[in-house]
Order: structure tokens, then sequence, then C-alpha cells
């Protein structure tokens, strides 16, 4: 059973930078490709961005395409997503999932995914 666990959300202005953290345990870290969600309020949770067990893929949502990096350290169990140059529109709560798969695989399904963090709440503000 794997735990994932989520910080660094907030409060930011429109064009401003935030990197969410997600730290695994319960697992074999390096056998999971990592994803990161967003679901905003009254929609349906949407790909953000991937990357595969160790590191070497990654894969990213094309509306956020130039404004995000997806990075790991296995050493640490944890993944990363830095996000820049950030709109109101990606206001939602973010999500990080942990998804066994193949090397250098990514996964932009949700159903790829069995293990899910509670989420943390960014807000963009104008």
């Amino acid at each position: 059973q794997v735990q994932l666990v989520e910080s660094g959300g907030g409060l930011v202005q429109a064009g401003g930078s935030l990197r969410l953290s997600c730290a695994a345990s319960g697992g074999t870290f390096g056998n999971y490709a990592m994803g990161w969600f967003r679901q905003a309020p009254g929609k349906d949770r949407e790909f953000v961005a991937t990357i595969s067990r160790g590191g070497a893929s990654t894969n990213y949502a094309d509306s956020m395409k130039g404004r995000l990096t997806i990075s790991r350290d296995n050493a640490k169990n944890t993944v990363y997503l830095q996000m820049i140059s950030l709109k109101p529109e990606d206001t939602a709560v973010y999500y990080c999932a942990a998804a066994l798969g193949f090397p250098y695989r990514t996964y932009a399904q949700t159903n790829s995914y069995a293990y899910w963090g509670q989420g943390t709440q960014v807000t963009v503000s104008t």
C-alpha cells in the first residue's frame, strides 16, 4: 500500500510560480510511474503531468505545456511539479498519483493509477 502526501499548494497571483511536492511511503518508489492531476470545482479530474519510474520520460497536458516541469528524486521518494506563469484557470485541487508501470512508460489516464494523495489546493488570483 502506497501513501502519498502532497504539499506546496497555496494562494498565488497570476503570473506567479509554485512548486508542489508529493512524498511517498509504503512501497518501492522506483517501481511507480508518478502523475499529477487536477480538479476544479464542477469539473472532472484532468491530467497535468506524468513521469516514468526512473525519470527518463515525461509527458504534459497540452493546456499547460511550457509552464510545467515534473521531476522526481527516487532517493527521497518524492515527486515534484514546478509550475510557472500561473493563470486563474489553473485554480484547482492538485493530486499526485502512483501507477505500477513499465520502465520508461508514462501514463495520462486516471484509471492507470492505483494510489492517490488527498490533494493540495492551488488558487491563482487575478
